[in-house]
């Protein structure tokens, strides 16, 4: 069994990349917390990032301390959850996080009828000249943004985007169009459209300005979609995406994945394009202990890697997640073979 990556401290929700010869990880913090478990979220109270690094996995990992903190972010009040990070073509590094704003607040927007004061996820952004931190977050999140779970894919051609949106405690069901449209608070929680003929909600993806600070274009639905072409269904709970987009290009394939939330896989599918469709191709992780699943796959020396958590060390208690890593493998028609995390 993978050992994990640090044993000090709980970190969760692992996004890898390989700069500069060295894999860099950037994950959420997870911390003690009385708050009892619940479909929001809440139990998930953490308040700042660390940045830990290695030259290859199995070897000496390096916890490069506290990258940012909540206090830090002046748009936000509170859980600082699932980031990721880039490096920009200025040489820059950028962190993409989510938190909620201000209670009763949606920055950037006059459209906000928050009558619950719950606090509404946004995603911002911070920049850092080394890839290890600390980082500058903007004082204002990203226009335009909503819900959680960014993920930062540069492609070859230099052009950057974000991926993100959660159902459920991710808040992406609040909202009445791709692009964000006005938050509806009764629609807060475990959510989502079920019922013959009733599609899945679909996560969402903006091309960056070239700044790497804002979308370059309206925010569009990414289409996970059957054999037949057509989208996943609501009740297809196994199949359907839930949170932890992830995105990485192989052999001119770009691969999409994500957890399936409350079935607790890993899924991913395929497309020719960076926008998609995505067509369906399998589930690269069988659930782990513990509630949540959030992963990343990234290239390194040669060899593939996807990274995820679990509760093995905190012997299953849900909020004091895990990072580990394990390598994988693709069969000859570019299909990623399930991931063997107890080996």
């Amino acid at each position: 069994m993978p050992a994990p990556l640090l044993t000090d401290i709980y970190v969760a929700d692992p996004s890898a990349h390989s700069f500069n010869g060295r894999i860099y990880v950037y994950p959420s913090h997870d911390r003690e917390s009385n708050i009892q478990f619940n479909d929001r979220g809440d139990q998930y109270d953490m308040a700042d990032y660390h940045v830990v690094s290695m030259d290859k996995v199995g070897g000496e990992v390096i916890d490069h301390g506290v990258a940012m903190k909540v206090e830090d972010v002046k748009w936000a009040s509170k859980q600082l959850w699932a980031p990721d990070a880039a490096k920009g073509s200025d040489g820059k590094y950028y962190l993409y996080f989510p938190a909620r704003n201000q209670e009763g607040e949606y920055i950037g927007r006059g459209d906000c009828n928050d009558a619950n004061n719950i606090g509404i996820f946004q995603i911002g952004v911070a920049v850092s000249d080394k890839p290890e931190g600390p980082f500058t977050p903007d004082p204002e999140p990203i226009p335009k943004s909503f819900s959680i779970d960014p993920a930062s894919f540069v492609d070859e051609d230099g052009e950057a985007y974000l991926y993100f949106g959660g159902i459920w405690g991710g808040q992406l069901q609040c909202y009445s169009s791709p692009s964000g449209g006005k938050f509806d608070p009764s629609m807060d929680g475990p959510h989502e459209p079920s019922g013959p003929g009733k599609k899945a909600l679909l996560p969402r993806v903006g091309k960056l300005s070239k700044d790497m600070h804002t979308f370059a274009e309206e925010v569009r639905e990414v289409q996970i979609v059957d054999d037949k072409g057509e989208l996943l269904g609501a009740d297809d709970h196994e199949r359907r995406f839930f949170e932890a987009a992830w995105m990485h290009k192989r052999d001119g394939v770009y691969y999409f994945s994500y957890s399936t939330g409350d079935t607790h896989f890993i899924a991913y599918a395929t497309s020719d394009s960076p926008y998609g469709p995505f067509k369906y191709r399998g589930t690269i992780l069988e659930p782990v202990v513990g509630w949540t699943t959030h992963h990343s796959i990234v290239e390194h020396q040669g060899k593939w890697f996807l990274f995820y958590h679990d509760c093995e060390l905190s012997k299953g208690v849900d909020h004091l997640r895990s990072a580990k890593a394990v390598e994988i493998f693709y069969d000859g028609q570019g299909g990623i073979l399930p991931a063997r995390p107890q080996a």
